[in-house]
């Protein structure tokens, strides 16, 4: 069944018709821009209580309180913005005439493209709200990148973004597919990522939060979404920014289970490598799907039901889990480079390493792909560690020693050895008896 989508202005005004629907827009950041889209439907009136953007640092945070990170553009700031907005609806709004209400708070926290355009557009969006009057609250909140090179098109872009979120909060909340994939409803494909959404209270009591964030990357809104063994979801560059991080990368669909005692052994050599410490190393599993989610049904939630099972796996083991698209190295380095980290760490087997520098495995344009493929993968601050392989026939051990290559990219690979941007895991004594 084809589903209608309602324009921004149609969604806006039949929330503001709706006489149950009553609540606040607190907006930092961008401009009034999901008020306004409420005020130019008409009847807005009936929905909005009150609008505010309390730019001034001093003037926010006599209201919402400070923030120790120094960030205001945070998951945090939006949190404090939605519980306090929410708190004094029912503080202010206590007369009979309010009793048939539902309650609602949105709010956004955002930063638009500056006026030299160096800066990173992204902001936080939520909404608090009641289902029946008096009834408990429920929240849903998510995190957007701003992909269009224009301020006044991101501006338009978070204006429809809010409209979609009151209006997803209130039709769709029994269908999670239908709420997250409603959020870029009247949007141009390339304006906008989403790559978290956190959802809470008894509206989503039985919506597992892994589950919910694959449904963004099915939908094409993230490639990747972050999950830790504390604090659940989380947004990447906030985890993993000025971070050193080591990646262990497995495939869902793989034959064999990740060998995580391997991995261990691999942690112990970075830090000794970097000359760190326990604390400061964050080590991460990452389940890459090789793209199953864009074959997958719409409906599989089968496939999505065992993948979010093993995220939770690895998480009770005390890493936390990059669930990804990512089938190349260099995509998972592109990804990362974007959270800015001190230094990344993937791991892979000597077959893998081999495979990347064997001409049969490109195009015609063998040299360019490789390096560009090479360009990708080590310009972040990265180091390939590779497992060595006990070849049974030959009675060998492969490392990057003995590795045979393609004649034409040997070069090249001498240099990433010689200058240390591909290492051997060593000294590893269960290859012995394997």
């Amino acid at each position: 069944m084809i589903l209608e989508t309602l324009d921004t202005r149609r969604k806006a005004l039949k929330i503001n018709l709706d006489e149950n629907i009553y609540g606040t827009f607190a907006e930092i950041g961008a401009g009034q821009e999901v008020a306004r889209n409420f005020f130019t439907a008409g009847a807005a009136s009936g929905t909005i209580a009150k609008t505010m953007s309390a730019y001034d640092m001093t003037f926010s945070n006599e209201i919402y309180g400070l923030e120790e990170s120094g960030r205001y553009v945070s998951k945090s700031r939006l949190e404090k913005m939605l519980n306090h907005e929410f708190a004094l609806l029912g503080e202010r709004l206590c007369s009979v005439e309010y009793q048939s209400r539902t309650f609602f708070s949105f709010a956004d926290t955002v930063t638009t493209l500056n006026y030299n355009k160096s800066n990173d557009p992204h902001g936080w969006l939520g909404i608090k709200f009641q289902l029946e009057p008096c009834g408990p609250s429920n929240t849903i909140i998510f995190h957007v990148r701003l992909l269009d090179n224009d301020a006044t098109l991101q501006q338009n872009v978070l204006g429809i973004l809010g409209v979609n979120l009151v209006y997803a909060a209130f039709n769709y909340h029994q269908e999670p597919k239908r709420m997250i994939e409603s959020l870029a409803d009247n949007l141009s494909t390339g304006s906008v990522e989403i790559d978290l959404i956190s959802v809470n209270g008894t509206a989503f009591t039985d919506l597992n939060e892994v589950l919910v964030n694959l449904y963004l990357i099915q939908k094409g809104f993230s490639s990747a979404a972050i999950f830790t063994p504390n604090a659940g979801v989380v947004q990447a560059k906030d985890y993993m920014y000025k971070q050193h991080i080591m990646i262990l990368r497995t495939r869902f669909n793989q034959k064999t289970k990740p060998d995580f005692e391997l991995f261990s052994h691999a942690v112990t050599q970075y830090k000794a490598y970097l000359e760190i410490s326990d604390v400061e190393l964050i080590t991460m599993a990452e389940l890459t799907l090789n793209n199953m989610m864009e074959k997958a049904e719409s409906d599989d939630n089968e496939l999505l039901d065992r993948v979010a099972r093993r995220a939770k796996d690895i998480t009770e083991m005390g890493h936390a889990v990059i669930i990804s698209n990512f089938n190349r190295h260099n995509k998972l380095a592109r990804y990362l480079a974007k959270c800015k980290p001190k230094s990344v760490a993937i791991t892979t087997n000597i077959a893998n390493l081999k495979h990347i520098f064997l001409s049969e495995n490109y195009g015609a344009n063998y040299t360019n792909e490789l390096l560009a493929y090479i360009s990708d993968l080590f310009s972040g601050n990265v180091k390939l560690l590779t497992y060595p392989f006990r070849d049974i026939k030959n009675k060998v051990i492969v490392t990057t020693k003995n590795l045979v290559v393609s004649p034409e990219a040997k070069p090249l690979f001498d240099f990433l050895i010689q200058n240390k941007y591909i290492l051997d895991i060593e000294e590893i004594k269960e290859l012995e008896n394997k």
